[in-house]
């Protein structure tokens, strides 16, 4: 990348700065690739540090960058497809399920808003199971699926008392009690210290949080609170996953929208 002078643009510098970089992260870096440090990048657009950085952390939002420890910035790979439903309404990580693995599992109350979800106690202990998920031979998500002792009633024959054993058993037993329905929300959040460790973050980086409630005849059998990296997935649900538009689809479309515009003011 040659030295490069931002011209006087209406939009925000660090937007156009961040279009730029776009530009030059498709032609001039690889995949993994680690970019210069801010400095030098600084000095090469002509813009200030705080500007680069803000455009930095929206690429990195974007999943076009990624921050690595002892690593630096890298170029980021194209996005995992993850399904997180499908038309067969099964119970996440039943047995036919193999995309996550259970890591461990603990009894202790839940926390206050997830309580109130499942109706219960606010010091009532519940059962926590801790997974993860894997794509592309990386973690990608991190979740915490808590399930009320009412939901398993017959775990108490099984002997394991804590660890991957343990939650194999609560997901086994889940799965017998059958799913009538579910609900799911999607939100932009913050990556907690534990979550970070396990996905290969840094604490504070943007992650995407699936909250899901399952039902069962009795009402809300179980909450799973998941944590996906929001810069390497791509979230489906349903059957149809293979929808997907690229960078370069959106740079086109606003393109065209801002040509079209231009021709309906003059």
């Amino acid at each position: 990348m040659g030295t490069t002078q931002l011209e006087s643009v209406q939009e925000p510098k660090y937007w156009h700065l961040k279009t730029v970089l776009s530009e030059a992260l498709d032609s001039d870096f690889a995949v993994g690739e680690v970019l210069p440090n801010e400095r030098d990048l600084a000095a090469r657009f002509g813009v200030a540090r705080a500007t680069l950085r803000q455009a930095l952390e929206q690429l990195e939002l974007e999943g076009r960058l990624q921050r690595r420890r002892g690593v630096g910035t890298t170029v980021a790979p194209p996005r995992v497809g993850v399904a997180v439903a499908s038309a067969q309404r099964e119970w996440a990580g039943g047995e036919a399920d193999q995309a996550w693995q259970p890591v461990a599992c603990t009894t202790a109350p839940a926390p206050a808003a997830v309580a109130a979800v499942l109706d219960i106690d606010a010091d009532e202990p519940v059962h926590v199971v801790r997974r993860i998920r894997a794509g592309h031979g990386q973690a990608v998500a991190a979740e915490l699926l808590y399930v009320p002792q009412s939901s398993v009633p017959e775990l108490s024959a099984i002997d394991a008392p804590s660890g991957p054993a343990r939650a194999r058993g609560v997901l086994r037993e889940l799965h017998r009690l059958g799913l009538d329905g579910q609900d799911r929300s999607v939100e932009l959040g913050s990556a907690r210290a534990d979550d970070a460790k396990e996905l290969d973050r840094l604490p504070g980086a943007p992650v995407l949080v699936v909250t899901t409630r399952y039902f069962a005849a009795s009402g809300t059998a179980a909450v799973s609170v998941a944590t996906y990296r929001a810069d390497t997935c791509r979230l489906t649900f349903g059957d149809s996953g293979a929808l997907e538009i690229s960078h370069e689809d959106q740079d086109r479309a606003q393109g065209q929208e801002q040509a079209q515009g231009e021709r309906r003011a003059s």
